[in-house]
């Protein structure tokens, strides 16, 4: 017959009884140290289901450690967060940019060109122009995807290039 103090707590009476047992101090314990600010309450509930996710790696007699142990850390994260939270809203977003307004306007104006460019591409070269320079997808991939050769990849990509060139001045793209 197997030892309940060295047995894990996966059997349902056996974690219904960690519960009974150590859920109020569980909670006390967090309200105490912490107040109510961080909702013990779910820190709690978090914490039992922890347990239950790691139910056959801890034993009966280390359950009641586990649950302090990790509601202590929730708590910690959670507080550390609201520092995080606190520091971000104290430094103001620095809205000023070093770029002249003429340059934004002229980069403004290059991506309204190179939109309406694109859309004079035939929708093959334009999926698989965009398939391989934005989302960074290898000819081979894209040739899988679309189910056409990898020559075929290379042919619209090649004449997308080729349009693009034409239509907008100093295109360049690696």
């Amino acid at each position: 017959m197997s030892n309940e103090k060295t047995d894990n707590i996966c059997a349902e009476t056996k974690f219904e009884k960690v519960y009974n047992e150590h859920s109020k101090s569980l909670h006390d314990f967090l309200y105490y140290k912490y107040g109510g600010k961080y909702n013990p309450d779910d820190k709690v509930q978090e914490a039992f289901i922890k347990l239950w996710n790691n139910c056959k790696k801890v034993t009966f007699a280390k359950a009641k450690s586990f649950l302090f142990t990790v509601a202590n850390n929730l708590m910690l994260n959670e507080a550390k967060h609201e520092k995080v939270v606190l520091n971000y809203k104290s430094n103001p977003v620095k809205t000023k940019t070093v770029e002249s307004p003429e340059f934004i306007m002229q980069g403004n104006e290059y991506y309204d060109q190179y939109q309406k460019a694109l859309a004079k591409l035939s929708e093959e070269q334009r999926v698989a122009f965009l398939m391989s320079k934005v989302e960074g997808k290898k000819q081979q991939e894209i040739a899988d995807l679309l189910g056409v050769t990898r020559k075929v990849v290379e042919y619209r990509i090649y004449t997308a290039f080729k349009l693009l060139k034409d239509e907008l001045q100093d295109f360049y793209i690696k």
